[in-house]
């Protein structure tokens, strides 16, 4: 035989019929067209039921068509199904826009002797469920797993106070500050001396401890060496209420009692000193709340005190103040949410207010926190 050339391209494959089982395909097609064959009366069930159902025939129906009019249930239909996907919103809370923002408190602590004063930072919590709480002369922490209280330390001077607190280095340390300007870093590693009068303000840039002080100075402490005192700022000519380090280390900002916000570099000038790369004075009153944007780095917010009742969005780059909004009280705290675009804010009339961004709209207000059972849980009481 003369062999046929080879053409390439798609493969072909032709089943031998031979091999196939033809009785058993016949067999399988029979059952189908039997299954097709509904009788009347399973038909006329099955109407019955997609009545019930639907409330309408499903065979009259058009399914997918684009003529005609949707089907419309009878007059006075039910469907019963609807009971299983029905829920009621709980007390104590707000729904937002698919969104549930609980008004009531998880946890209410007493904190007895605690101090009253605008410009103390005497609250703070780690990354670790640890919050950490000066009262008078002793510092307390509360586990939030497991509700337990613990009293980490007390001043040695009967005279003095713990006016601040802060967490820094993934949780694992603890600065204190107290009215004798003394900074304490805990788990009781060593105390750094620099200041003269009361440390108000702390924050932590990695080994870089930052302390505000009732003199307007601000001083750096490079806690891994001996001489820990490694910078001072001067730049406010009353106390500083607020200290905060940007997220990415760059920036210091510092808010004073001389109504006055200064953003301080983490690098030294050229003439070997370090001066603010943007002073900001257009508040009226102490400012204690700064807080920078997780998310947008060049972006911060302050808040002023009861001369002043405003809230003010800041760009380090252009000096430009984006937003200006009235807050009715004094601002004590902000902090940025890292889940969603907004912002929230504590105030002097003992309520807390959401903030969307940048539109700064409220979201909700959550304010006159009643006492519950937990209020028995002193916190000196309970160790």
């Amino acid at each position: 035989m003369q062999r046929m050339q080879r053409i390439v391209g798609p493969d072909c494959y032709f089943p031998s019929r031979s091999t196939l089982d033809m009785d058993v395909a016949k067999f399988l097609l029979t059952r189908q067209k039997d299954a097709a064959e509904v009788s009347p009366a399973k038909k006329e069930f099955q109407r019955a039921r997609a009545v019930i159902l639907n409330g309408f025939d499903l065979e009259k129906a058009k399914i997918l068509g684009l003529s005609g009019k949707a089907q419309s249930t009878a007059a006075g239909f039910q469907n019963n199904l609807k009971a299983f996907y029905r829920h009621q919103v709980m007390p104590g809370c707000i729904r937002r826009k698919g969104r549930c923002i609980s008004s009531a408190a998880d946890w209410i602590l007493d904190a007895p002797g605690i101090r009253d004063d605008y410009c103390l930072t005497l609250l703070d919590w780690s990354t670790q469920n640890l919050l950490a709480l000066a009262l008078d002369t002793t510092v307390y922490l509360w586990d939030h797993t497991s509700g337990e209280t613990v009293n980490l330390m007390e001043t040695e001077y009967a005279a003095g106070y713990v006016s601040s607190v802060s967490w820094g280095n993934g949780g694992d340390c603890l600065a204190v500050g107290t009215s004798n300007g003394e900074v304490q870093c805990q788990k009781r590693l060593r105390t750094l001396t620099s200041h003269v009068s009361c440390v108000g303000c702390l924050s932590w840039n990695s080994y870089i401890l930052s302390s505000g002080s009732c003199s307007g100075l601000i001083h750096h402490h490079e806690v891994r060496v001996a001489q820990h005192h490694v910078a001072t700022l001067a730049g406010h000519m009353q106390e500083v209420c607020g200290l905060k380090w940007s997220l990415d280390g760059h920036y210091l900002a510092s808010g004073g009692d001389d109504h006055v916000v200064n953003i301080w570099p983490s690098i030294q000038g050229g003439h070997g000193g370090f001066a603010p790369v943007q002073t900001f004075r257009q508040h009226q009153g102490a400012v204690k709340a700064v807080a920078w944007c997780p998310w947008q780095s060049s972006i911060f917010a302050t808040g002023g005190g009861a001369s002043d009742k405003r809230i003010r969005l800041w760009n380090v780059c252009s000096g430009s103040c984006l937003s200006n909004n009235v807050a009715r009280s004094q601002v004590s705290s902000i902090l940025w949410s890292t889940n969603y675009k907004e912002l929230i804010s504590g105030h002097g009339e003992n309520q807390l207010v959401i903030w969307k961004y940048p539109a700064m709209s409220k979201v909700t207000e959550l304010r006159d926190i009643q006492k519950s059972d937990l209020s028995g849980q002193d916190l000196r009481h309970s160790l």
